[in-house]
C-alpha cells in the first residue's frame, strides 16, 4: 500500500499514540492540537498490560520501566481504622498472567515518551479545528487561525468533547455518573506510612480513595470518588476545594486523613461517559480514544484502548483494502495531470474508507464491551458491610472485571499483511 498523508486532531496521549503507530508504517503524519504548546497536565493513569505490550513492540519497552512504577500488589484497606482487609499480589505474578507489565505513570511522563518518539515537525501546536470537508482530493481541514490543510486521512483523537465526533455523529447527551473526583499527587515523604509500591483503595460508606505510585514511587496520585449530583462541570481542569475535601474523608482512618492533610492542589471532574456510537467512520475520516468511546475511570482502560485503537488502526491503513500504486496521486502530480487524478481519485477513497470500516469492524466491539462495563466496574464493587466493616468478598470480582480486558491483545487474529 503506497503511504498515506494522515492528519491526527488533538495531541493527548491518544493522538500522539496514533501518530507513532502510522509513523512506524511510513505514513506521512501531522498532528494538530489546539493548545499553543505540546504538554500533557493531569496526574498518574494506570497502563494496564493489553497496552505496555503495545508500546514494548513500539520500541518504548526500557523507557517504561525507567519512568513507570510495576506495582507489586493491590490492597484494599479498612475505611474507619485502616488495616489491611485482603491483598492482591501484582508485579511478577502479573507479567506471567497477563504477558506484559502493568504500570502505573504520571501522565505528562507518558505523553513526553510519545512525543520525544516522533519525527521533528510532526506536532503542529496552536491549530484548533473549526471544521472539515471531503473533497475530491481528500479532506480539507479550517483552522480558527484561518489556515488549512489537506490529508488523504483524518483521525479525531479530539477526546470527549471532539470536533471531528459532533461533525460525523451530531452532537451527543453526556451521561451524568452522579459522581465526582478529586485528583492530585502527593510527594510520598509528605506520607511515609504508605507505601511506594502498592495500589491502595478504601471504599467507604459514601466515598472512595484510590491511591497508587508514579515517578518510582517518589509521589503519589490520588482519587478520591464522591458522589455529589450538584458537582456537574467536565473539566480536567477545576480546582478541587480542599477544605471540602477533607470534610468528605473527616472520619476516616489516620493513613487517608494524613494523606488529605498532605494536598497542596487538587483538581475536580465529574465524571461523565457518552453512549457507545454506532459508528465511527464515514469516508476518509474516523475517531479515536475518548472521541471514539469516552468512559468512566472505573476500569483504569481510557489510554490503554485509545493504544490498542492506534495498534489497529495503523495495520488497517497498511492493509490491502488500502490504495494501490496505480490509484495514488499527489497533489503535484493531480495538478500537472488532473484527468488521471479524477480517475484514480475514486478507487483510492473506496479503498481508505474499506480500511477505516475494517478498523471500526475490530475495535467498536470491543471498546463498547469495556466502555459500558465500566459503569458498574472496579472499585464500585466495594461497598462496607452493614454493621461499617468492609466487605471483602468481592477482591476476586474485581481481578475479573478486568482480566479479560489486559489479556487482550489488539494485533492477535488480525488479518496478516500480504507480502509486498
Amino acid at each position: 500500500m503506497p503511504k498515506l498523508r494522515i492528519a491526527v486532531v488533538g495531541g493527548g496521549i491518544g493522538g500522539l499514540a496514533a501518530a507513532l503507530a502510522l509513523t512506524r508504517k511510513g505514513h506521512e503524519v501531522r498532528v494538530y492540537e489546539q493548545a499553543p504548546e505540546l504538554r500533557e497536565a493531569g496526574v498518574g493513569m494506570h497502563l494496564g498490560p493489553n497496552g505496555s505490550r503495545l508500546l514494548e513492540r513500539w520500541g518504548l519497552g526500557e523507557r517504561l520501566r525507567a519512568l513507570g512504577v510495576r506495582p507489586a500488589g493491590m490492597e484494599v484497606r479498612d475505611w474507619s481504622h485502616g488495616g489491611t482487609l485482603v491483598r492482591q499480589p501484582m508485579g511478577e505474578e502479573w507479567l506471567a498472567e497477563f504477558g506484559a507489565p502493568y504500570y502505573t505513570i504520571h501522565r505528562a511522563d507518558l505523553h513526553t515518551m510519545l512525543a520525544e518518539s516522533l519525527p521533528s515537525g510532526t506536532v503542529r501546536a496552536g491549530h484548533r479545528l473549526e471544521r472539515f470537508t471531503e473533497t475530491g482530493g481528500g479532506v480539507r481541514l479550517e483552522f480558527a487561525d484561518g489556515s488549512t490543510a489537506g490529508a488523504d486521512v483524518l483521525i479525531g483523537a479530539d477526546g470527549a468533547h471532539s470536533v471531528v465526533r459532533r461533525t460525523l455523529a451530531g452532537p451527543d447527551t453526556a451521561v451524568f455518573s452522579g459522581q465526582s473526583a478529586f485528583r492530585g499527587v502527593v510527594a510520598r515523604d509528605q506520607v511515609p506510612g504508605l507505601p511506594g509500591d502498592t495500589l491502595l483503595v478504601w471504599a467507604g460508606p459514601d466515598a472512595r480513595m484510590l491511591v497508587y505510585p508514579v515517578r518510582g514511587g517518589r509521589f503519589l496520585t490520588f482519587v478520591a470518588v464522591v458522589p455529589d449530583p450538584r458537582w456537574r462541570l467536565e473539566s480536567w481542569s477545576a480546582p478541587g476545594d480542599l477544605d471540602e475535601l477533607a470534610a468528605r474523608f473527616d472520619g476516616w482512618n489516620t493513613d487517608v486523613k494524613s494523606l488529605v492533610a498532605a494536598v497542596r492542589e487538587s483538581r475536580r471532574w465529574a465524571l461523565y461517559d457518552r453512549e457507545p456510537l454506532a459508528r465511527w467512520s464515514a469516508g476518509a475520516v474516523t475517531l479515536l480514544g475518548d472521541a471514539a468511546h469516552p468512559m468512566l475511570p472505573h476500569h483504569g482502560q481510557g489510554v490503554s484502548q485509545a493504544v490498542e485503537d492506534a495498534a489497529v488502526l495503523a495495520h488497517c491503513l497498511d492493509a490491502p483494502t488500502g490504495p494501490d500504486p496505480s490509484a495514488s496521486v499527489s497533489a503535484a502530480a493531480a495538478a500537472s495531470a488532473p484527468a488521471a487524478a479524477a480517475a484514480s481519485a475514486p478507487a483510492a477513497r473506496r479503498a481508505i474508507a474499506a480500511a477505516l470500516d475494517a478498523y471500526e469492524g475490530v475495535r467498536r466491539p470491543h471498546t463498547t464491551r469495556v466502555q459500558l462495563g465500566s459503569r458498574g466496574g472496579g472499585s464500585q464493587r466495594l461497598r462496607p458491610d452493614e454493621d461499617g466493616t468492609e466487605s471483602t468478598g468481592t477482591m476476586s470480582s474485581l481481578v475479573e472485571d478486568v482480566s479479560w480486558i489486559q489479556r487482550h491483545d489488539a494485533e492477535a487474529g488480525l488479518p496478516p499483511l500480504p507480502p509486498p
